[in-house]
């Protein structure tokens, strides 16, 4: 049976230096436990594991990625390791082949990457020329069972026809950048990408349009079906049905072809990060999970979002989702807004915070160890 979240405790929040009075109290079921695993990190977006199982994060504003090594085990980075910088807003990471891939804004670049002294050097690009600036400058990447490269762009606009057909899609290339095919479209910004562990479908994130109100419409978590158009800007999603955006003038004949997401999420909640739960050291109903971060609204009249919920997944269909951590929103107070998701070597669940700068690990105790 899952922990119940009746039974949900404040989880213990361990901080350096005694300095769990300046951490926010977090919440997670029973038998979980927190833990800040770095601090002071400029903005820390996405997530990955080198294949030695050290965490690296993209800090896009420091044009930076850093290795977090915790070489003591003591579930703390002993420090934060510049793997590659002078980059140009990099966000998403990635491992193919043992080459570390990061997609900066405009491009994507393949690096060799050592895992012993945590470094990248021979940058190659793979992927130039991918549209800048507008609204959406996150480039998030993913890798397929078939070693192919997916690639989201976001929309450069709220509501617009874009002219470059890469914005607002998924474009997939084989791992050196060549082969260009338009694998999904309407997605208006697909922030977070996976790869399900047992069936290599893609699955990404989406934020949806923003000025049609409170609860319209709604973000959500879906499978990228390949070929599939998700609505934007013609249409959207809302209770299970296409719904023509006639403030935008959409075209109701593309909306009847339109793929319906998976799961709805609530308006503006803004789903970023994404993992599915691979390891062995959480109860055997979280395997499988698929954990999402909601970095939080910012033009709702009462916020939403501010948390990381859990998918979880029976006889292969996706259920409601489950508030898993919360506490980053609390008395309309913000310590916090998480935004990427990694599995750990050690099966320790690992989330980035760029509102406080933090890497947050996250761990199973069993209740009375």
């Amino acid at each position: 049976m899952a922990p119940a979240r009746a039974l949900a405790a404040a989880a213990l929040v361990l901080s350096a230096a005694g300095a769990a009075a300046a951490a926010p109290k977090l919440t997670l079921p029973q038998g979980f436990v927190i833990q800040e695993f770095a601090a002071g990190l400029a903005g820390p977006r996405l997530l990955a594991v080198d294949p030695a199982g050290t965490l690296l994060v993209s800090l896009p504003r420091a044009g930076r990625v850093v290795a977090l090594p915790d070489g003591d085990g003591d579930g703390r980075a002993d420090r934060a390791l510049t793997v590659a910088d002078g980059l140009d807003l990099p966000h998403g990471l990635g491992f193919h082949a043992g080459r570390l891939y990061v997609a900066e804004t405009g491009r994507v670049r393949r690096f060799r990457y050592d895992p012993t002294t945590r470094t990248a050097s021979d940058p190659v690009v793979v992927v130039a020329g991918i549209p800048r600036g507008g609204g959406h400058w996150t480039r998030t990447l993913a890798f397929g069972p078939d070693g192919a490269l997916y690639l989201s762009v976001g929309s450069s606009c709220n509501v617009c026809r874009e002219a470059d057909p890469r914005r607002a899609a998924i474009t997939r290339y084989r791992a050196d950048g060549a082969d260009e095919r338009r694998f999904a479209t309407g997605l208006r910004n697909a922030v977070g990408l996976a790869i399900h562990p047992a069936t290599g479908a893609l699955w990404a994130t989406v934020n949806e349009r923003d000025w049609r109100g409170d609860e319209l419409p709604p973000d959500y978590v879906t499978e990228v079906r390949e070929g599939g158009f998700y609505g934007w800007p013609d249409c959207f999603a809302a209770g299970g049905r296409a719904v023509p955006d006639d403030e935008a003038g959409g075209d109701a004949g593309r909306c009847r072809g339109m793929a319906l997401p998976t799961l709805e999420i609530p308006a503006h909640s803004a789903p970023l990060g994404l993992a599915f739960y691979t390891g062995t050291a959480f109860p055997p109903e979280y395997r499988g999970s698929l954990f999402v971060a909601l970095h939080g609204s910012w033009n709702r009249s009462v916020p939403t979002g501010y948390k990381v919920v859990r998918v979880p997944f029976r006889d292969g269909r996706p259920g409601a989702p489950e508030d898993f951590v919360t506490g980053w929103l609390a008395g309309g107070a913000v310590t916090g807004r998480p935004v990427g998701l990694a599995v750990g070597a050690d099966g320790a669940l690992f989330v980035s915070d760029d509102g406080a700068g933090r890497v947050w690990r996250i761990t199973y105790r069993p209740p009375g160890r």
